[in-house]
């Protein structure tokens, strides 16, 4: 698969956010949605779709359930019963439900920082306290502060999980999950668990859920989405699943009325992904190991400062800048000098933790080709 001919004049189109916000002749690489046409599977079975009827509310998704259950079977799941699972309008709804109705106003809810910013969020705007515990930046990978974790488990009932995580591009080994479970069971916490990006591996392995471990999946709530391996975020549609129906019960209980269903389209879409998606996602996935790797690379020969761990999963590369005079204020400077728009590290984390991502940078690598290679070069000239 060749995405080397789709230029900026092809992306940049009125409809997209990521192209539009900043101005014409900046390469955008901060929102998390990729530069390349959905795999035509889809296209095909939307354009199916449109040639019937679309004006009646959709059904109970019967097709796109067994779907999902096969897939949860290749991810340890076995099982999920289809009470148990939900559909959403989209993945950030099910992290604000499910810690809505998983905790109390005041309480503490526990996540790992960096992390995506609508985990603080879903915390803070629902009147939670986020306890968050900084993943360790070792020589070779980002890891967990097991005893920080431990100690902040202590005082909370619901630990917040992203897996693959976002945005250190981590995915949690056996050994790593074994022990989270191990913390769940020991502080009777609930988990939700984000695995949004699990099919988007650069790691060779299967993948395996959280709620993997029978022990831990009466207390776990998982969310997940098509959005991100198969760039359909224009269709908003997630679902929320735990083998716990009574879990899943509760937590739709109290977003009742305030969530809407997906669209007929919507689910259209995630059937024909799940069908006939594979190849493309597989060819789509190696076209994103390659980036990947031109970054390690790039940054070994010509920005030897910048620190980065390859990440195992996620298009999003987690940079730290800290070492340049200009990491106090790296996102304007690189939009304003290098006209690379990114997100900005602090975003990744609460008001309490802000500074210390202070000279981080996400960056987006799901673009052609040529288009990440200007954009490295473009940031290397301004930095000198």
């Amino acid at each position: 698969m060749t995405y080397e001919s789709l230029g900026p004049a092809d992306l940049r189109h009125a409809e997209s956010l990521k192209w539009t916000l900043y101005p014409e002749g900046v390469i955008p690489m901060w929102i998390a949605d990729m530069d390349f046409p959905v795999a035509p599977p889809i296209l095909a079975a939307l354009h199916e779709r449109l040639e019937r009827p679309i004006g009646y509310y959709p059904s109970q998704a019967e097709e796109l359930t067994g779907l999902l259950q096969a897939k949860f079977r290749t991810q340890g799941l076995g099982d999920v019963p289809a009470e148990g699972i939900a559909y959403l309008p989209g993945v950030v709804p099910g992290l604000y439900a499910a810690v809505n109705a998983l905790s109390a106003a005041g309480e503490a809810v526990v996540t790992m920082t960096p992390v995506y910013h609508p985990f603080h969020l879903a915390i803070t705007d629902l009147g939670r306290k986020v306890v968050g515990v900084p993943l360790l930046d070792t020589p070779t990978r980002w890891e967990i502060d097991w005893d920080a974790l431990d100690a902040a488990c202590a005082g909370s009932k619901v630990l917040m999980l992203c897996h693959p995580h976002n945005p250190t591009g981590r995915v949690w080994d056996a050994e790593e999950l074994g022990k989270l479970r191990e913390l769940a069971l020991k502080h009777d916490l609930y988990v939700i668990s984000d695995e949004l990006h699990a099919d988007l591996r650069y790691t060779g392995q299967p993948f395996e859920a959280f709620a993997a471990d029978p022990r831990v999946r009466e207390r776990t709530v998982t969310v997940t989405g098509p959005c991100k391996a198969f760039n359909t975020a224009g269709l908003g549609i997630g679902a929320m699943f735990s083998h716990n129906s009574e879990l899943v019960k509760k937590i739709k209980t109290t977003t009742a009325g305030l969530m809407g269903h997906p669209s007929m389209l919507s689910l259209t879409m995630w059937q024909a992904a799940l069908r006939d998606g594979g190849p493309w996602l597989a060819e789509t996935v190696d076209y994103l190991r390659g980036n990947r790797d031109l970054i390690t690379q790039f940054l070994h020969e010509r920005l030897p400062a910048v620190k980065f761990h390859p990440v195992e999963a996620t298009y999003l590369a987690w940079l730290d800048m800290r070492a340049y005079p200009q990491a106090g204020d790296i996102q304007n400077f690189l939009l304003d000098e290098a006209k690379v728009a990114i997100h900005n590290g602090p975003v990744f984390a609460h008001e309490e933790q802000k500074p210390l991502y202070q000279g981080f940078i996400r960056l987006n690598f799901a673009t052609p080709r040529p288009i990440l290679e200007d954009a490295l070069e473009r940031m290397a000239a301004a930095l000198g």
